[in-house]
């Protein structure tokens, strides 16, 4: 029996969504748990479980990823302001939480143009000064950047935390390189990118699961979903000094699950979570 949650029904789209047109946002949030997708949602859902059962690894690993340096920020760095980019729906453990907890005066701005996810979004945030929800496209940092209510919460002559978490792997081509350089450009010195994104081990037997996955999302309806090797994803943080990912490693990129991990661990990583990576930078 699946585990995966019901569906949502056409009756409860909110204006402006497709419920014929599956989304990225609303498959993440699935694989985490969530009920916000459709039957078209689903069916990719499926066919991703289908060619590698344990792929929802892949959306868990990313996520502790994410809180766990949204922690180390909050807690070691002198960052206070938070550039959220493909925020996605809501759930458990939203950025604007984990930081605001550390320091209820934390700006958080997340950025989206997924329908679903502003909607969701602004109910959400509704009664919270410190967290705004901004529509643009992410994949066009200009028209980020120069957002006006982005700039009119996000001082960029201070320290910024930007967040691209599985984000630039549903960007197609070398253009994912100057997206990035485009953004860590407009970042001021002390500022730290957080940067997640599926990963070719380049390692047969976990390529080949990479390439599964792969090729679903790519050659599917969503277009998009591309695999990237060590070295392709630590160029996209060109001119900033990488973190080291755990006790043992050297500065740099390491599997989500094993960049500073919570504890010890107890079970054996799965090959799926061997396929996405994370990794955080500082702009001296």
């Amino acid at each position: 029996m699946s585990d995966t949650p019901s569906a949502l029904s056409p009756s409860q789209t909110p204006v402006g969504v497709d419920p014929a047109r599956p989304s990225i946002a609303r498959i993440y949030d699935g694989f985490l748990g969530g009920n916000n997708f459709y039957e078209v949602d689903r069916a990719v859902m499926d066919k991703i479980r289908t060619a590698v059962p344990e792929a929802v690894d892949i959306a868990r690993g990313n996520r502790g990823f994410h809180n766990r340096a949204l922690r180390m920020l909050a807690n070691q760095t002198a960052i206070h302001q938070y550039l959220d980019c493909g925020s996605g729906l809501p759930t458990a453990e939203n950025t604007h939480q984990i930081v605001q907890r550390i320091d209820k005066d934390n700006t958080v701005v997340y950025v989206d143009n997924d329908p679903v996810v502003l909607a969701h979004g602004r109910a959400l945030l509704v009664e919270n000064d410190f967290t705004h929800m901004v529509e643009a496209d992410i994949f066009q940092p200009q028209e980020v950047l120069g957002h006006k209510e982005v700039l009119a919460h996000i001082d960029f002559s201070e320290p910024v935390a930007l967040l691209q978490v599985g984000t630039m792997h549903h960007f197609e081509g070398d253009g994912v390189f100057d997206i990035m350089r485009t953004y860590i450009d407009a970042l001021p010195s002390g500022s730290y990118v957080v940067l997640s994104h599926f990963f070719d081990p380049e390692v047969p037997e976990l390529t080949a699961i990479a390439k599964r996955i792969e090729q679903i999302l790519v050659s599917g309806p969503l277009g998009a979903g591309r695999f990237r090797t060590r070295a392709e994803i630590e160029a996209m943080m060109d001119g900033l000094e990488l973190v080291q990912p755990n006790a043992t490693s050297q500065p740099g990129m390491a599997v989500c699950d094993e960049w500073w991990p919570d504890g010890p661990r107890l079970t054996p990583l799965s090959d799926s979570a061997k396929c996405v990576a994370g990794i955080v930078g500082y702009k001296p």
